[in-house]
């Protein structure tokens, strides 16, 4: 018997890395947007960095996962409950973007522009071929859950980073405004198709409180970030393609602001019989960021919608949302740095 080698805890490390960590960038990313228009420029700063580290830090690991742990890799891709948080790394990379070209730094946010689409377009065919077309459709649909939401997360955080380019000069801006508007309405589609599965899954089959997992937040995430696009499209005034759809983007981000705000409470009412009535403990684990990421998207739809359309009352909800956002990534990054020192240290422990 011995104790594991560094080496062993990093490979273990890796081989169990979550297709959907990079949610804590998307939640970084959006508190980040958010605190900066707030005004709140040194938190924002922080944030912004940090979200960096972590992209960073998780690109290397999953690189070192896609090339040394493959049969993991493909289980994963596979795996209808776990394959769509391959989109968080779309979304992670989009959400950082757009916060980097809040800056002014144009060029660095258009090389994120083109990472983020490009594996977009990717992911977008290989994983619903992969981890649904390949299954039984029953056995596929009995596995559908939150992080479903997660594929029209990543395609509206492109069509905002396009957006967002646009109206700062960068590139072609009719490009890319035919570009934003087209992949914010695939994902509009996007999103009713799989709020229709995901209300499938949940009729059909059974499903006990440790299932209602904070993924199944993303579904007002979803939502959320399909308004901040549209209010990003909105104001995109002298392209062509988004003079055809400025007022149907308001209208479209007026309606889905609404229902975000009631689904957020269907949320709540819902974690309450899960962590309340049926006593499930609140634990830490990588779907915690899905959790924060909505409330930080929510913070960005208010305030989008409330500038475009001069809803004074809409920007307020932003307002103290952002608030809400903050405290619960403080709170979850410290409960994952906790997380990992155990899981470093049980792993070292731990006999080989």
């Amino acid at each position: 018997m011995r104790l594991p080698s560094p080496g062993d805890v990093r490979r273990a490390a890796v081989r169990n890395l979550e297709p959907a960590y990079f949610a804590m960038v998307m939640a970084t990313g959006i508190i980040s947007v958010d605190t900066r228009a707030m005004g709140l420029k040194v938190p924002s700063a922080v944030l912004l960095w940090v979200g960096i580290a972590g992209y960073a830090v998780l690109l290397v690991l999953s690189g070192w996962r896609l090339l040394g742990c493959r049969a993991e890799t493909a289980r994963d891709l596979g795996d209808p409950a776990k394959a769509f948080g391959f989109f968080t790394f779309v979304a992670a990379t989009d959400l950082l973007g757009t916060r980097i070209a809040m800056d002014g730094r144009l060029g660095v946010a258009t090389v994120f522009l083109v990472v983020g689409a490009l594996s977009w377009l990717v992911l977008a065919y290989l994983v619903p071929w992969a981890s649904v077309l390949r299954h039984e459709s029953v056995k596929a649909l009995a596995r559908a859950n939150g992080t479903w939401f997660v594929w029209v997360v990543g395609g509206q955080s492109v069509a905002i980073l396009a957006a967002t380019l646009e109206r700062a000069g960068a590139g072609p801006r009719d490009a890319l405004a035919l570009f934003a508007v087209a992949v914010w309405s695939i994902s509009m589609w996007l999103y009713l198709l799989v709020g229709v599965v995901v209300c499938f899954r949940l009729m059909l089959f059974e499903m006990d409180a440790d299932e209602l997992n904070p993924p199944y937040w993303v579904a007002m995430g979803a939502n959320a970030i399909s308004v901040v696009a549209a209010a990003k499209i909105a104001g995109m005034r002298e392209a062509p393609a988004a003079e055809v759809v400025h007022d149907f983007a308001l209208h479209v981000g007026v309606v889905f602001w609404g229902f975000a705000t009631w689904v957020f409470f269907a949320l709540l009412l819902a974690g309450w019989w899960r962590h309340v009535r049926r006593g499930v403990p609140l634990r830490y684990g990588p779907g915690m960021w899905s959790l924060v990421f909505p409330l930080g998207t929510y913070a960005a739809a208010s305030h989008g919608l409330g500038e475009a359309t001069g809803l004074g009352l809409v920007t307020a909800f932003g307002d103290v949302e952002v608030w809400f956002g903050l405290a619960a990534w403080v709170l979850t990054f410290c409960a994952m740095a906790v997380h990992l020192a155990r899981a470093a240290r049980s792993l070292t422990r731990s006999p080989g």
